[in-house]
């Protein structure tokens, strides 16, 4: 099957957790939003696919994952999908469903730290909302980041293995991957200072980038930079 993937081509955010797995996954897709307009791409194409009027069960936005005739939504509905199709989930239902979870926790986790930047509404520019941006991110590096990076630390532990599911990759751990990938991006100077703390999260990251079709992915103009303008953000003041 070839997959179709939907979301904005101008950042990673939502996207880049389902992109990863379908590289890791060596699925044949295409990203429909990075080819040009006039090939049917670009802003259009997702904004067409979210407003189309003939679809009885309408997406809320993308990610989306078209598969055949179906059309999927949420990054983590979409993983828990492509997971036992790419070879990225175990076999046994509790396992399946354990990995759900651990997603969804991170879902939980990457809205956390985007609303550090943006804590009153998405449609305000940040410098609208740095007062409380700034009185966020205070809260976010004490309580939040520990809170969920221990929590992650902890599964890593228990697991028996290398991985967050033990001793096989999953979709979890790319998805892992980039969390930590973004944070050492928007909290350079909070991470260094947590790097001792978290030993597990760091050699995963370490790991999952060696992947050779992860390096390879990651190293290609697929892989677009992280930005100000994504999930998460670098801003100086916000790291401090």
């Amino acid at each position: 099957m070839r997959y179709e993937l939907y979301y904005w081509p101008h950042i990673q955010g939502r996207g880049e957790y389902v992109r990863l797995a379908l590289e890791e996954g060596e699925a044949d897709y295409v990203d429909v939003a990075r080819l040009p307009e006039n090939e049917g791409g670009g802003r259009p194409a997702v904004a067409k696919l979210l407003q189309d009027a003939s679809n009885k069960q309408p997406p809320f936005a993308p990610p989306l994952l078209k598969a055949g005739k179906i059309i999927i939504s949420h990054t983590a509905n979409i993983l828990q999908y492509l997971g036992p199709r790419l070879g990225l989930a175990p076999k046994a239902e509790a396992m399946r469903l354990y990995a759900h979870g651990l997603q969804l926790t991170i879902t939980d986790f990457v809205r956390e730290a985007h609303d550090v930047h943006h804590p009153i509404a998405n449609s305000l520019y940040y410098e609208d909302q740095k007062v409380e941006a700034l009185r966020r991110s205070g809260h976010f590096k004490a309580e939040r980041l520990t809170k969920f990076t221990n929590y992650f630390e902890t599964v890593l532990a228990r697991g028996g293995g290398k991985f967050m599911l033990g001793k096989s990759l999953s979709y979890v751990d790319l998805s892992m991957f980039q969390v930590m990938a973004s944070l050492n991006y928007a909290f350079p100077q909070t991470m260094v200072g947590m790097r001792a703390k978290i030993p597990r999260l760091n050699a995963l990251h370490d790991l999952v980038a060696a992947r050779p079709r992860i390096a390879r992915y990651l190293a290609s103009p697929a892989r677009l930079p992280f930005s100000t303008h994504d999930l998460m953000r670098h801003y100086p003041e916000l790291d401090a």
